[in-house]
């Protein structure tokens, strides 16, 4: 629930349409955020440290009878007695498949927000596509576009983004296989039960994911008072509070309950789990983000 005036009606396919071009006009500002976001929080991304083919330098280790000669490195091996081979880095792409909640709940904007929650999800979304092309990985959309190994996958995801006539709210996740990554971004408001329903498979076909929840601070603190009519914006339900602020003990306990239980099952399959507010810079979300992907295992990273 949100106060009226802060969320809009239950989406009709005539607000649909409208909300697919008001998506259009904004995309191509996101994907200019998120490449700033990018080059703010960090460069690079996170090497595989495996020996294998590739261009960048790894180590040298002693020569075994049987190697290609040609794989000698004879400027270090002039240095002392011994025989060295020059590794490379292992440089294989990964398949990394994004996606950002369509949801109308998603539209939520408070009024110590700089951004809806939308928007943030989409420039985290965008952000991590430019990062992850950067380093030749393998990007896809469920539902909207195939993984592509390119340097503008970043910016052909924005286009598809500004020319998509709806987004689905729950995309199937049967096209992300085994030992390939996901990051969900969402404000992970509908029912545990559900969303666990949804992603848990993915766990069963060896998929690591990374939940990213994006928050507006009035939803984690619901700073109402006096009398005030709130708006389901999936349903249109209306609730009217006489006094608000009798609610506010009950809700906060419910919605931080909630993070709890859902950030605690991510970590039982090795998950990791983001929180990032729309008070907060987007950076935050994609360092921490940045970091798990680059971990052997999920560790959550609640966002500050």
């Amino acid at each position: 629930m949100a106060p009226v005036g802060r969320i809009v009606e239950p989406v009709t396919a005539s607000d649909a349409l409208a909300r697919a071009r008001l998506r259009a006009s904004y995309v191509p500002d996101l994907l200019v955020e998120a490449r700033r976001v990018v080059n703010t929080a960090i460069s690079g991304w996170h090497g595989r440290r495996k020996r294998g083919i590739g261009e960048n330098f790894w180590q040298f280790r002693p020569y075994t009878e049987g190697e290609a000669l040609a794989r000698i490195d004879w400027r270090r091996s002039a240095r002392d007695d011994h025989t060295y081979v020059r590794d490379n880095e292992w440089e294989a792409a990964h398949t990394v498949w994004i996606w950002a909640d369509p949801s109308p709940s998603m539209l939520y904007q408070s009024a110590t927000a700089g951004v809806s929650k939308e928007s943030r999800a989409l420039v985290l979304a965008l952000a991590l596509a430019e990062l992850l092309a950067r380093s030749g990985e393998r990007i896809g959309w469920p539902g909207l576009c195939d993984p592509v190994t390119a340097r503008n996958a970043a910016e052909r995801m924005a286009a598809q983004l500004a020319h998509a006539a709806g987004l689905s709210a729950r995309p199937d996740l049967a096209v992300v296989k085994r030992f390939s990554g996901i990051v969900v971004i969402s404000d992970f408001l509908d029912p545990l039960d559900d969303i666990q329903a949804w992603l848990a498979p993915l766990a069963g076909r060896g998929v690591r994911a990374h939940l990213v929840e994006v928050a507006d601070p009035a939803e984690e603190e619901f700073p109402y008072a006096g009398r005030t009519e709130f708006r389901d914006p999936e349903s249109g339900e209306r609730l009217t509070a006489g006094r608000a602020e009798n609610y506010a003990g009950d809700y906060r306990n419910l919605y931080r309950a909630r993070r709890e239980e859902l950030s605690a099952w991510a970590r039982r399959l090795a998950w990791s789990y983001t929180v990032n507010h729309t008070d907060r810079l987007a950076s935050e979300a994609l360092v921490h983000v940045h970091l798990s992907m680059s971990e052997p295992t999920g560790l959550e990273r609640p966002g500050r």
